[in-house]
């Protein structure tokens, strides 16, 4: 026994640390930890790559540390602006408004109030991407007037809870981005371990464009879904009374749709068109959010704010039209009126973020009291360290599970499956969807793509080129994981809705609720898997 154990320690770690997990321990601690101790047992039983008897396979540690840490990793920094960006959103209480107004614009058609949620889902994932927020909002706004109106309370939860989810699938997304840095890196070393020298690179910003069509077509499926119960079963989704709400104006429409569709649009839009990579254009959504927030926040007017979009505006075509560099030895004439335009443009963009600085200072948050500022900055902090620890934590454990030979036990047991490459597949998405019901995302792409992604990448057509394309397993990969949101008993939005939800809402009419949800996710996982064109068409579109 003690043989058999010592053969497939490597295993036997993986399997300890989701025991670990499951437990509650601390993700970050208890991946590091069990690193470590592992690492110890191979030194000590002399296994795999720690045959020599000491730790000297751990010693690239600091540096993957540095790697990931350093300035020059542009990729991750995102991350901290992308939280940011959609904790300020949320704070400055956007989705509030939209929910409101898109009920009284949807809610008088059958089944109008679940495409409303559906609608502000999709538009909170594209501005925000934080599921815990959008699903406790909209559960604290929508889930009262859909039961009020008469909403099955199953229809009701599923449709607040799988809308909430869109956030990890629709760009810019947090999901988006660590999956695209892990898949990237895992891709360029298999690649090389295979003899391809020179592989293309992946980049966050192909990840996003891969992901926007699968994740409007999941939203597509979301409405047909709630158009066939409205249908279907009338008593499940009745219309609201126009009585009890009112119609609402166009004019309230467009100020409540303006402010986010335009911040999605110089996000994704700068992306998408090359002016910005990912890490520059979570910058500006930052900035865009800060403005945003000031505007609501600011009770003398917010003009600050206009003059800082101008400002914006003005730079952006500014730097489009004239050479703006000042370290040039001869300036033209028309360029130096440029350059000196766009410093007054980003004296105004000043303006406008010191004012909506000022004004989320002095503006006091419902619930705990603080300025709403601190209260950001607070909960930016938290979750960034959150992720970076355990990242830290992650690599530790994926180091010793290499040098136990735990990649090459990958390898092998994927080829032994029938199917080749395509079984592979399968049994890789396979594991990622099980893993859901127990795991977060984060332990899932920190420890499960490091592992099972070099094995997928080491497959070749005749020709020696890859013969699985990474953008599209990366967004098979995310499609997959959008399913851990919502699967008992550990799905986070499931949670997340628990908490909100009134007494009358029973936790299974959530499960019965998310079900067909789930369903749907598979389906729309098996059409991206038969299609792969779905997920690389557009970044070959754009970025060709």
């Amino acid at each position: 026994m003690t043989e058999v154990l010592l053969t497939h320690l490597d295993l036997l770690m993986f399997v300890v640390a989701i025991a670990a997990l499951l437990r509650g321990y601390p993700v970050a601690f208890t991946l590091a930890g069990i690193g470590l101790v592992f690492a110890l047992l191979g030194a000590w039983f002399e296994i795999g790559y720690f045959a020599t008897g000491d730790l000297g396979f751990l010693k690239p540690f600091y540096s993957r540390i540095f790697g990931i840490m350093d300035e020059t990793n542009e990729v991750l920094v995102a991350v901290p602006l992308f939280i940011f960006m959609g904790v300020m959103l949320e704070r400055s209480q956007i989705a509030g408004d939209l929910l409101e107004t898109m009920g009284r614009l949807f809610g008088q058609l059958p089944g109008g109030l679940g495409f409303s949620v559906t609608f502000v889902g999709m538009l909170l994932a594209a501005s925000t991407g934080i599921v815990g927020a959008t699903v406790v909002t909209m559960g604290m706004i929508s889930l009262p007037s859909m039961l009020k109106h008469g909403y099955s309370r199953s229809l009701a939860c599923g449709s607040i809870a799988a809308s909430g989810t869109l956030g990890q699938i629709i760009p810019p997304s947090i999901v988006l981005v660590i999956l695209g840095d892990a898949i990237s890196n895992e891709y360029i070393e298999a690649r090389r371990n295979a003899g391809d020298w020179a592989p293309d690179p992946v980049s966050v910003g192909d990840i996003f464009a891969g992901a926007m069509v699968p994740g409007l077509m999941l939203v597509g499926l979301y409405f047909l879904y709630q158009a066939a119960v409205a249908i279907l079963s009338p008593a499940s989704a009745p219309p609201m009374r126009l009585e009890e709400t009112g119609r609402a104006s166009a004019g309230q429409i467009v100020r409540v749709l303006v402010p986010p569709i335009a911040l999605i649009v110089a996000v994704l839009g700068s992306i998408l068109a090359g002016i910005a990579t990912p890490t520059e254009a979570a910058a500006v959504g930052a900035v865009g959010a800060i403005l945003l927030a000031g505007a609501r926040f600011r009770e003398g007017g917010a003009w600050p704010q206009y003059a800082a979009f101008a400002g914006i505006a003005g730079a952006l075509l500014l730097s489009n039209s004239f050479d703006l560099r000042v370290t040039r030895e001869v300036i033209e004439p028309a360029d130096r009126i440029a350059i000196w335009a766009a410093g007054a443009c980003c004296a105004l963009i000043a303006l406008g973020i010191g004012s909506s600085l000022l004004a989320a200072l002095r503006r006091k948050t419902a619930e705990t009291g603080r300025p709403v500022l601190t209260d950001v900055m607070q909960s930016t902090t938290r979750v960034t360290c959150m992720v970076f620890v355990i990242l830290i934590g992650a690599q530790l454990f994926n180091l010793t599970f290499r040098g136990l030979g735990g990649e090459e036990t990958v390898q092998e047991i994927l080829d032994a499956l029938p199917g080749g490459a395509w079984g592979a597949l399968a049994a890789v998405m396979l594991v990622i969807f099980i893993l859901g019901f127990f795991l977060d995302f984060l332990e899932i792409v920190f420890v499960v793509v490091p592992i099972m992604a070099p094995a997928l990448f080491s497959y070749s057509n005749p020709d020696g080129s890859v013969f699985f394309d990474p953008v599209w397993v990366a967004v098979l990969i995310a499609v997959n994981l959008q399913t851990s949101f919502l699967t008992p008993p550990f799905g986070f939005a499931l949670f997340y809705l628990r908490g909100v939800a009134p007494p009358e809402v029973r936790t299974l009419d959530i499960y019965r609720g998310v079900a067909p949800f789930v369903l749907l996710q598979l389906v729309m996982l098996g059409v991206v898997a038969a299609f792969p064109a779905l997920a690389t068409w557009l970044p070959s579109l754009v970025f060709e």
